[in-house]
């Protein structure tokens, strides 16, 4: 009757993709055939339940993903690997639900791929992997947004995404972008990961709202340092409209040079009393849920006049007698440095005396922040050291499941 030009799939979170329906060319339209519609597919073509098909033109609707479209020779993101692949060849299985992708091949055939006709594919077995590795790029806006929330982009770390956004084009960095944006969480954590030239890329091209939105989830430090990167006169309207508490934040580390101490710290601290107990001590970190992790090693004991007076480490604490006060414990003159210290000096010292934090201070010995050793690794190393491939990873347990596993 006519020649297949595609194959329709609904996208359906952890289950595998189902066949929903076929695009077929009859006499020069294209028109579709519902899946259950098909009764037999083989090597030599596709036989139907009935010689009835309808003839109006073949509309793509919401929900729906082409493979020959949106997937086949198209780039997708082995998620175990957190890089992009390009898609050469897909299997279609039959299950109880009915035809199903379980699985897809990304190295170049010698012949087309077997799918639409073009010869065996010629592939070697273990080139064969689970469609569940895979985050497909649809392309098409209104089908994307609908798989989004279904997305494997969740199970990636905020630097492997940061990565993939560094190499996609525009429409795939697009795509992407809509997907995490789901989770703000992810999407800040994402944008601090970003390269400066890439995060402000990405950032102009939303509305100082958008902006705003992003970076209020975003560590003080580097949200102070996406503001300071964006065209002047989009800075005050989106401090406009930050949140007050995260604007102040902002506001104070735009104060002092980016590339010294008081430019790099953090100004949320963990501090506490001298004299109360390690057990007290520890309570009050464990409920100090809104401070950033890396800022939680250290417990920084505040005297009269708000003075730094000493330090102590949580695993200090946790190996302690829980009712030693932490005046006792504590080490009562502690590194610390000067809001105009150098960043390369700020690294020394902490290389020097093995810290993940050190304190800063101002003349009279209070504390302003705290500045942790991934932001001084960041700064010091040189940018094209950060993003040099990703290490070997340890194999884990297969992702195959069971074409009708929920």
């Amino acid at each position: 009757m006519g020649r297949l030009s595609d194959v329709i799939v609904r996208l359906r979170g952890r289950n595998y993709p189902l066949v929903t329906g076929l695009v077929a060319r009859l006499g020069g339209r294209e028109v579709f055939l519902p899946g259950e519609q098909v009764a037999s597919w083989e090597a030599e073509g596709i036989t139907l339940t009935s010689r009835r098909v309808n003839l109006g033109g073949f509309e793509r609707r919401e929900g729906e993903v082409l493979l020959r479209a949106d997937v086949l020779g198209h780039r997708v993101i082995d998620v175990p690997a957190a890089e992009f692949v390009r898609a050469y060849d897909l299997v279609l299985e039959r299950t109880s639900e009915g035809l199903v992708v379980t699985g897809l091949n990304t190295h170049r055939p010698r012949r087309l791929a077997r799918l639409f006709g073009g010869g065996d594919g010629e592939h070697d077995r273990r080139d064969w992997r689970d469609w569940k590795s895979f985050e497909p790029l649809i392309g098409h806006a209104r089908s994307a947004r609908v798989r989004s929330v279904f997305g494997r982009l969740g199970r990636l770390k905020p630097a492997d995404i940061a990565d993939l956004l560094e190499e996609a084009s525009r429409t795939e960095s697009h795509e992407i972008l809509q997907t995490v944006h789901s989770d703000p969480e992810l999407e800040a954590d994402v944008f601090e990961e970003l390269e400066p030239d890439s995060q402000i890329r990405l950032l102009r091209e939303r509305s100082d709202a958008e902006i705003a939105k992003v970076i209020a989830r975003m560590r003080a430090d580097d949200a102070t340092d996406a503001v300071n990167e964006l065209p002047q006169a989009r800075r005050q309207p989106v401090l406009d409209a930050l949140p007050a508490r995260q604007r102040v934040k902002v506001l104070t580390l735009m104060g002092f040079n980016p590339s010294s101490a008081g430019g790099l710290m953090a100004l949320d601290v963990l501090t506490a009393a001298p004299g109360i107990t390690a057990a007290e001590a520890l309570r009050e970190a464990g409920g100090s849920r809104a401070l950033q992790p890396e800022v939680l090693t250290t417990v920084y004991l505040i005297g009269d006049g708000d003075r730094l007076t000493g330090a102590v480490t949580l695993v200090d604490l946790l190996q302690a007698d829980p009712a030693a006060r932490l005046e006792q414990l504590a080490d009562a003159d502690p590194v610390r440095v000067v809001p105009d210290t150098d960043i390369e000096d700020v690294a020394l010292l902490m290389t020097d005396y093995n810290l993940l934090t050190v304190p800063v201070v101002d003349d009279e010995e209070r504390i302003l922040g705290v500045i942790t050793v991934d932001d001084v690794l960041e700064v010091i190393i040189p940018s094209d050291w950060r993003r040099r491939g990703h290490a070997p990873r340890p194999p884990g347990r297969p992702e195959r499941e069971s074409p009708a596993s929920p």
